[in-house]
């Protein structure tokens, strides 16, 4: 593939706590000239780029996020604000507490949930595999099917790993034919980046593919 082919699976995100406007318009200038999937950006900017930039800018913003623990109530607020500011796609976290205490119907429950208030937008589901054992991420694959969300989503970025190759096989055995994948975290080079998309991942989430492939290729992007 070529390498700014791979730009259109990306979702160009900044999500630092200090991130400033001068960042978020960055961001949203290089989505455009580059044409990512969407820019991925902390909600109390969604406002803010959606008056600047309109439809032009496809707005992804996150949900319980990075830790998950809100109560569901508190993600369904966050969703519908997100929604009413102009966001297309939600990233929410699942409530890692749960999954530890084995409760995935909770978890299911949650996403279906969420995924009902998203309605005919997109709803990703981060289940941060660092924290997971192999029988909690297969068991979070079937949650995510079962609730009907659009992704399954490795990592936050914030946790302790990021996204593996593992990870997203071990993924394509057990979520359903109706479900993607999106690898975040971790993906800091080019060969990251084609090698996730080569396993199956129709997003990849990254601060840096931009600047990666713009180094890569030289002045003949």
């Amino acid at each position: 593939m070529e390498p700014k082919e791979m730009l259109k699976y990306v979702d160009h995100t900044q999500l630092k706590a200090f991130a400033t406007w001068a960042d978020i318009q960055k961001l949203c200038e290089e989505a455009l000239e580059f044409h990512t999937a969407s820019v991925c950006i902390p909600p109390c900017y969604i406002r803010r780029v959606h008056d600047a930039y309109g439809d032009k800018i496809n707005i992804c913003t996150v949900v319980g996020f990075p830790l998950g623990y809100s109560v569901t109530e508190a993600k369904l607020a966050e969703v519908r604000q997100a929604l009413a500011d102009g966001a297309n796609e939600i990233d929410m976290v699942v409530n890692i507490s749960d999954v530890k205490n084995g409760d995935f119907d909770k978890v299911e429950q949650e996403i279906a949930a969420l995924k009902k208030a998203v309605g005919d937008k997109i709803l990703k589901v981060i289940i941060e595999t660092c924290y997971l054992t192999q029988e909690e991420k297969i068991a979070l694959c079937k949650a995510v099917t079962n609730a009907g969300a659009d992704f399954i989503k490795t990592s936050t970025g914030f946790g302790t790993g990021g996204a593996t190759l593992e990870d997203i096989r071990l993924f394509k055995e057990h979520i359903g034919p109706k479900v993607r994948m999106k690898a975040a975290g971790g993906v800091k080079t080019v060969d990251d980046l084609e090698a996730f998309i080569s396993e199956g991942c129709a997003r990849i989430g990254t601060s840096s593919a931009i600047s990666l492939i713009k180094n890569q290729m030289g002045g003949d992007y």
